[in-house]
């Protein structure tokens, strides 16, 4: 069991520091689109890279923070029962969950997403637009990063039901640091 909750340690530190690190494109998302407006309205120049890049970086957002979210509890979860209950009913409720919802549907979107991003890869997918980012290909290999992300997060939550089920005692939360 050692070898498992240090397994779950790992995953939850490398889904933390992946989420405190996509968390500064939110800042930076912020500061492009400011340029983008000035330069559009202001001074007349137009940038479809500049555009474009937003895109990228709310993709990157989401896509690659979604095991730090999985990881601190910031998805959605019919919270009526939830809250209030013992640890047992909670480690319960997220083996379940992991087993039943989680990984299967990683699964699926790792499975699908495949010939998806292979197919972007064999012509390095770019823009359709000549002055855009032609990396697209790289976009969409988010697709399976994050499935892969989301998918050890689950088991890493579903290794700490397992402790929680067998001990008795809840596996040590991960550290909060303060900041992105």
């Amino acid at each position: 069991m050692k070898g498992l909750a240090a397994f779950a340690r790992a995953v939850d530190w490398l889904n933390d520091t992946v989420g405190r690190t996509v968390a500064w494109l939110a800042l930076a998302m912020v500061l492009m689109q400011f340029a983008v407006v000035v330069l559009r309205y202001i001074f007349g120049i137009g940038s479809i890279f500049m555009q474009e890049s937003i895109v990228y970086m709310h993709g990157l957002l989401f896509m690659l923070g979604a095991g730090y979210n999985l990881l601190h509890g910031g998805h959605v979860r019919v919270d009526i029962f939830y809250s209030d209950a013992p640890a047992k009913a909670k480690a319960v409720v997220d083996l379940v969950g992991v087993i039943v919802l989680l990984i299967p549907v990683s699964v699926v979107i790792l499975i699908y997403s495949m010939p998806y991003v292979r197919a972007s890869w064999a012509v390095f997918e770019g823009s359709r637009e000549t002055s855009g980012i032609q990396g697209v290909f790289l976009l969409k290999t988010v697709v399976i990063i994050f499935a892969v992300l989301v998918l050890l997060q689950g088991i890493a939550m579903a290794v700490g039901a397992a402790i929680v089920l067998t001990t008795g005692e809840r596996p040590p939360a991960p550290e909060r640091r303060e900041g992105p």
